[in-house]
């Protein structure tokens, strides 16, 4: 597993402080997030993959600093955000999953067999041609989540991916990422979804108000929430 680490990490959004002295390190396979909305909590899952900078401190991943190596980092952190619709960049569904590898160097065969390869594993390669925007909610999560994993990231954050899908597909969805070989870390409001994680951390008002096994960090967190 990678180890991702907080250092002292603090961030301010103009006047307005978001993260207030993070120090945490994560190496466990599946880690979970939680808080109320506007906690810090996708801001702290957004440092991961350097696609938000501390304003003080530093985040690394396997040593690599995310403000400065932020490309190396993209390699090996993956990152799934709440709404599909801002991954999806291609017309078609093929065109989309293919889209990350576009200067991998790779020779066209392998990128065509690893496109292949995940959109039966997802259940999308009768629509491999299809206009990707056309696809119903949860068949496009599951797109910008074979987006991420065509490039074999070490580590897959994910950000709220089930907060905008039915009950059908939000479980479609959370199964797959309970079953990844990759590591993840999943920021979710459904609590459910992690009761077999190995550790979950709540961030409430910017900073880390546990950090715990599901069962005890969880019950932190609703007693925070009154």
């Amino acid at each position: 597993m990678s180890e991702i680490c907080f250092a002292g990490v603090h961030h301010w959004f103009g006047e307005r402080v978001v993260l207030d002295g993070i120090d945490l390190t994560l190496a466990e396979p599946r880690v979970g997030v939680v808080g109320a909305n506007g906690s810090g909590k996708s801001t702290l899952a957004r440092m991961i993959n350097g696609l938000v900078t501390p304003s003080q401190g530093t985040v690394t991943v396997d040593g690599l600093d995310t403000a400065r190596e932020g490309k190396q980092v993209r390699r090996r952190v993956g990152f799934v955000f709440t709404d599909p619709d801002n991954q999806i960049v291609m017309p078609t569904v093929a065109e989309d999953v293919a889209f990350s590898l576009r200067k991998s160097g790779l020779p066209k065969d392998e990128i065509r067999s690893r496109v292949d390869d995940l959109l039966e594993r997802f259940g999308l390669a009768g629509h491999a041609d299809h206009p990707a925007h056309l696809l119903s909610g949860g068949q496009k999560q599951l797109l910008a989540l074979a987006a991420v994993l065509v490039a074999r990231p070490a580590v897959i954050v994910a950000d709220e991916p089930t907060t905008l899908l039915d009950l059908r597909n939000s479980r479609e969805v959370a199964g797959i990422l309970s079953t990844l070989p990759e590591q993840v870390v999943l920021v979710t409001h459904q609590l459910d979804l992690l009761d077999d994680f190995d550790r979950v951390v709540v961030v409430h008002k910017g900073r880390i108000a546990a950090d715990d096994t599901p069962a005890v960090a969880v019950r932190r967190y609703r007693e925070l929430l009154g």
